[in-house]
């Protein structure tokens, strides 16, 4: 695969993250305050994990940082966004294993 590819999907990423983000500080209107911050750290998680995407081409193995970034934000980041829109904390299974491909990600660095 194009390591350049990790370039499109940092866009695409990207957009996602500023348009979530935005809504986020404008639009969302939670009954309970409590997952306004909830939204915040799904949209925080999801931009800098972005930018760290666009480093994925020059990096010694990009498919697999890229890939585990681009996990890490579906698992993490999109259980955050449901759980704080649904209001519904039964919805967060998924946060561990986006924070596990994080981590995972910012080691593959190592070898």
């Amino acid at each position: 695969m194009d390591p350049r590819l990790w370039h499109k999907v940092a866009a695409i990423s990207g957009v996602a993250a500023l348009g979530l983000g935005t809504y986020g500080a404008h639009g969302f209107k939670p009954k309970n305050p409590t997952y306004k911050e909830v939204w915040h750290t799904a949209s925080l998680y999801h931009l800098v994990h972005t930018a760290a995407l666009l480093g994925a081409p020059i990096t010694k193995n990009p498919n697999i940082f890229g890939g585990l970034l681009t996990t890490g934000i579906l698992a993490f980041s999109g259980t955050c966004y449901t759980v704080a829109l649904l209001e519904d904390r039964k919805y967060s299974t998924l946060a561990p294993f986006g924070g596990f491909a994080f981590i995972a990600a910012w080691a593959s660095l190592l070898f």
